[in-house]
């Protein structure tokens, strides 16, 4: 009995390993703007193990992504942009279903979140 529960544990950690390691890449979204615009946002990601790293690219260049979690087919990263010369955080949260993610963002201290999804780029 004991050696079925370490190989369920063990194909569990394999299982959420390949979900992890499946948002590694290039994702692109169109995210909305302030001003009703949508833009295009692409994110690059890195996984290793639980660990989300990369950069989220627009308007305003390459931003690095901190914080970054991966728990099974969910992601969550922070993003430190500067606006105008004040420093805003965009907390982002994601839901990986194959070649899409759907996310939700909200910058910090405001409380609105947007949602968008990304695509898996090709």
């Amino acid at each position: 009995m004991k050696s079925r529960v370490t190989l369920l544990a063990l194909t569990l950690s394999i299982a959420a390993a390949v979900l992890a390691s499946d948002v590694a890449g290039k994702w692109t979204a169109q995210v909305p703007g302030r001003d009703g615009q949508t833009r295009e946002v692409t994110f690059n990601f890195k996984v290793e193990e639980d660990t989300l790293t990369g950069t989220v690219s627009g308007r305003q260049g390459d931003n690095p992504i901190s914080d970054g979690k991966v728990k099974g087919d969910e992601i969550a990263f922070t993003v430190t942009m500067s606006f105008g010369g004040n420093a805003a955080k965009l907390n982002y949260k994601g839901k990986v279903s194959g070649d899409e993610i759907k996310f939700s963002r909200t910058r910090e201290g405001s409380g609105q979140v947007q949602e968008f999804t990304a695509k898996r780029a090709k």
